[in-house]
């Protein structure tokens, strides 16, 4: 109904449109100047300008009256358009309002049914939860009561376990003392022996020291005497033959003497040398049992080799080790068990330590 009013009303728009254009058309002057044919003949016309002033104003009072007219028209229309207007949206709206509601009563049927559903569910979810929780509860006890069990024999093989660990800890322990008492009293024999060897290195010093002081004596008491015999030779030269003879035989037992001196000499020299040759051994082994007391190697490496160079000062600090030959593995374990030596034991002879400064050994563990 609202529509047909709204077609109707723009139809009545269109004609009053299409009216008030034709009135203007009709007060304009549409004269046109008609060609004439030519010859002799002229016509003239006279016209009145107070009649077209009045024609004129005429015409314009015509146009703004139709012009009010239309406006007034315009404005009826337009109020009459709001109107119309007015009572479509409200009647839309009421439709509109009128759906809603029908759409909120059906959303309501929805929602009422599904709730009824949903209780339905609810309560058949429920009561299967339930039974489910039971079954759980039931498998839960049982499953605590095994673990339980299992517990108590775990912690039984682990106090068990723990128990021989300790043990097999304080086996190890007792085993490292021993071995560091062991080591301990090694060192201390080794010292012991080093110092009883440097006590005997001086008692022999001081013998031969002696010895060497009592043999300088009687050459001297020997020289005296071969003084003194020349003398007592010169002072009886009257008697020749005796003193030939006499001058002879001593001078045979002279010659023996020194002979006698000579060999001694020569003995003593080799003495001398298989001595410092005797010392040079006896200082080696002592520090071979000092490295091996150091030597952490495992078991894999018993019966390999390792040859080292040792450079030591005079007071027998480690100045350098190197490795000549042998088992890589082994001979590191062998430079490290030197380093942690770090000075080894020196004889008061001389010539025994400078034989000793630089030493080649062999470590086999």
């Amino acid at each position: 109904m609202k529509k047909s009013n709204y077609s109707k009303s723009v139809v009545i728009s269109v004609s009053i449109h299409a009216l008030f254009i034709m009135l203007l058309l009709w007060g304009a002057d549409f004269s046109f100047d008609h060609k004439q044919s030519v010859g002799n003949t002229i016509q003239a016309t006279m016209v009145d300008p107070a009649m077209l002033n009045q024609q004129a104003q005429q015409i314009r009072q015509q146009r703004q009256a139709a012009k009010d007219a239309e406006q007034a028209r315009q404005d009826r229309l337009e109020k009459q358009t709001a109107v119309l207007e007015k009572q479509r949206k409200a009647e839309a709206e009421r439709i509109r309002q009128l759906k809603e509601d029908k759409l909120t009563a059906e959303k309501a049927t929805r929602e009422a049914e599904k709730q009824r559903q949903l209780q339905q569910q609810q309560v058949a979810e429920a009561k299967a939860k339930a039974d489910a929780q039971a079954k759980v509860e039931a498998k839960a006890k049982a499953d605590a009561k095994a673990k339980a069990e299992v517990q108590a024999k775990v912690d039984a093989q682990v106090k068990a376990d723990a128990k021989a660990k300790a043990d097999a800890q304080a086996k190890i322990d007792a085993q490292v003392k021993a071995a560091a008492k062991a080591k301990a009293d090694a060192k201390a024999k080794a010292d012991a022996k080093a110092k009883a060897d440097a006590k005997a290195k001086a008692d022999a010093k001081a013998k031969a020291d002696a010895k060497a002081k009592a043999d300088a004596k009687a050459k001297a008491d020997a020289k005296a005497k071969a003084d003194a015999k020349v003398k007592a030779d010169a002072k009886a030269k009257a008697d020749v033959k005796a003193k030939a003879d006499a001058q002879a035989k001593q001078d045979a037992a002279l010659n023996d003497m020194f002979s006698g001196l000579e060999a001694e000499n020569v003995q003593r020299g080799g003495a001398k040398g298989k001595h410092i040759a005797d010392e040079v051994a006896r200082y080696g082994t002592i520090y071979k049992q000092m490295i091996q007391q150091n030597l952490l190697v495992d078991q894999s490496l018993k019966g390999q080799q390792c040859k080292l160079t040792l450079r030591l000062s005079a007071n027998g600090l480690v100045l350098n080790v190197s490795q000549l030959a042998g088992n890589d593995t082994l001979c590191r374990a062998a430079k490290s068990a030197v380093l942690q030596v770090s000075e080894f034991p020196m004889p008061d002879n001389p010539d025994v330590v400078k034989q000793l400064r630089v030493i080649n050994l062999t470590v086999s563990p």
